[in-house]
């Protein structure tokens, strides 16, 4: 994991919280809270890679740095399995309240907002890799909850659903790109996460990069169809393109207001974190 410049040290310290809510997965909860808190303040869910931990997306990402600067609260869940995957193929994870790690992450929010008065209206989620895929998960099992979602390097929540029930499993054919679908099919599976849901959903913002060989690089078109689908995109006519943007070899890509592809030629498996442009994306 490399953010895209050093780390300065973090004024504070990782402190792990154990008695958040239901926790039926067994998730842990650790959490960064600055020195200079700001009123209300903005929360911000950092969720990390295979074989991470809480303690290394909390040194290797630039996010509590950036709360130094801010005043947010950053919560960094752990994943319980051998591997540190997360699960994104249970029935229950991919359940809004079905008891599985998307739940248990969506409790930590909740402590954190009454704990600390945060500001429920200000309230987003990242991640790289497992971490992004848990990101299009918890977006879309609790889309009332989320302002916005930047993903770096996932897949399309749903993707790693296992019809045997399995929790935590692997599934080849999304990891490598083969799992495809229609918008349609794609926005169907967000929809059943969380079933009779009319309200708001978080803008997304995508990253991926073209040689990515742990998630293939077609994993990037499935979770634009996605989002796509739920917000009613044409995902073949965004309506703006920006070549080397935001840096060379990038291209961004919008639609809307609420949903912005980045595909970055030639990086691999992750796209490094790009914490001030995270900042401008969550509007802090």
């Amino acid at each position: 994991m490399r953010p895209n410049a050093p780390l300065k040290r973090a004024q504070a310290a990782i402190r792990q919280v154990t008695d958040f809510g239901p926790n039926t997965s067994k998730t842990k909860m650790y959490i960064y809270v600055p020195t200079k808190l700001a009123a209300s303040p903005p929360v911000i869910v950092a969720i990390h890679y295979c074989t991470g931990t809480a303690q290394g997306y909390y040194t290797g990402s630039p996010y509590a740095q950036l709360a130094d600067q801010k005043g947010f609260i950053v919560i960094y869940p752990e994943s319980p399995y051998s591997g540190t995957c997360w699960d994104v193929s249970s029935k229950a994870a991919l359940t809004h309240n079905g008891g599985g790690d998307s739940n248990s992450i969506a409790n930590m929010v909740n402590y954190t907002l009454t704990q600390y008065k945060g500001d429920a209206s200000k309230v987003f989620v990242t991640g790289s890799s497992s971490g992004a895929m848990m990101t299009n998960v918890m977006a879309a099992t609790y889309p009332e909850m989320f302002q916005a979602g930047i993903v770096y390097s996932g897949t399309a929540a749903g993707c790693f659903f296992s019809a045997s029930g399995g929790t935590n499993a692997w599934n080849n054919s999304c990891a490598n790109g083969q799992a495809r679908g229609t918008p349609q099919v794609w926005a169907k599976m967000v929809f059943d996460m969380y079933p009779g849901y009319n309200g708001t959903r978080p803008k997304m913002q995508i990253y991926h990069g073209s040689s990515d060989s742990t998630l293939a690089a077609a994993n990037y078109n499935e979770t634009i169809k996605e989002w796509a689908g739920v917000f009613g995109y044409d995902y073949t006519k965004p309506d703006k393109t920006e070549a080397n943007s935001p840096v060379s070899r990038y291209t961004t890509y919008t639609w809307g207001d609420k949903l912005v592809g980045i595909y970055a030629q030639g990086v691999g498996h992750t796209v490094p974190i790009r914490g001030s442009d995270d900042m401008k994306y969550f509007g802090l």
